[in-house]
């Protein structure tokens, strides 16, 4: 059985991508009226994040379809037991994941963030919908101290898809777990130009490339 292609999980991801897609972030108030430079600046600051991200509360902010797929397949592929995911949001990537999990044997766990109560409240529901709630821990609150302490002692893959001026500081606070052969995948890397800098370079224990035009796939090598 393929949890992710059946009820209640298929359905349900259908249901929500269809909400996702018919109403856009683009149209918030946040995003409307700054211009081009002045959201890629937001998008990079690590002081505006807390800010713009409560602004989008109401916005799934979701991974793409394809995306979603990815995870699923690799998560699979490497019968991940701990997965770590920054930015739960309405917890759409949160479901290809638990469903990995599920196949994998259901012995596994997630541990996903959020700092938006009201997102944790939606993805909790969307989770249980699925079926799923059980293989998942939420922790609401700032990531760089949910992320710091309470770690999985082997974690087998990572999803950030959070603030992206974070990406480098929820790296450091995973990458002492990440066992050898760990996946990590990042979600819009491109506006986080010091978190490609690090897993671009083999120095620091990496082999990493862009993949399919919107994420950053990395592989932790000891």
């Amino acid at each position: 059985m393929n949890t992710l292609m059946s009820a209640p999980v298929a359905p349900l991801l259908d249901r929500l991508f269809r909400e996702a897609d018919s109403a856009s972030p683009m149209a918030s108030p946040a995003f409307t009226a700054m211009s081009d430079e002045e959201r890629l600046s937001l998008l990079r600051s690590r002081t505006g994040y807390a800010a713009l991200y409560s602004d989008l509360k109401e916005f799934a902010l979701p991974v793409s379809r394809e995306t979603g797929t990815l995870l699923y397949m690799l998560a699979r592929a490497t019968h991940a037991r701990s997965i770590v995911e920054f930015g739960t949001s309405f917890g759409l990537s949160t479901l290809y994941l638990a469903a990995a999990l599920r196949d994998n044997g259901g012995q596994g766990r997630l541990i996903t963030s959020e700092f938006e109560p009201s997102k944790i409240a939606r993805a909790k529901a969307n989770l249980a919908a699925g079926g799923l709630a059980d293989l998942v821990e939420f922790r609401e609150g700032d990531a760089l101290q949910t992320l710091a302490v309470d770690l999985p002692e082997a974690i087998d893959l990572v999803l950030l898809d959070g603030a992206k001026a974070l990406y480098p500081d929820i790296l450091g606070r995973v990458e002492p777990h990440l066992r050898t052969g760990a996946i990590v995948i990042a979600d819009n890397a491109d506006f986080s130009p010091e978190y490609l800098e690090h897993v671009r370079s083999i120095a620091n224990g990496y082999m990493s490339l862009p993949f399919g035009g919107d994420v950053e796939l990395s592989v932790r090598l000891g």
